[in-house]
């Protein structure tokens, strides 16, 4: 089975080798016929801590590293 590959921007990175990731997602309303945008926070692993808030990555599902990591930093 695939591994799912998602991309979002960088909310927060005050944890130790963590980071946190926001991801948007576009669909048109079946009612309303309007586009409407929902967003998700994922916890990241990130070894070197290199990321900072505003970037933008890509991340992997992975094995988890923690209660909420289950996500990598491609």
């Amino acid at each position: 089975m695939p591994k799912r590959i998602l991309s979002g921007v960088v909310e927060n990175n005050s944890l130790d080798k963590t980071i946190v990731v926001r991801v948007e997602r576009r669909f048109i309303d079946p009612l309303l016929k309007k586009t409407v945008r929902r967003s998700k926070k994922y916890h990241a692993h990130d070894e070197e801590n290199k990321y900072n808030t505003g970037d933008q990555v890509r991340i992997q599902e992975s094995r988890p590293y923690s209660k909420l990591k289950r996500w990598i930093v491609l």
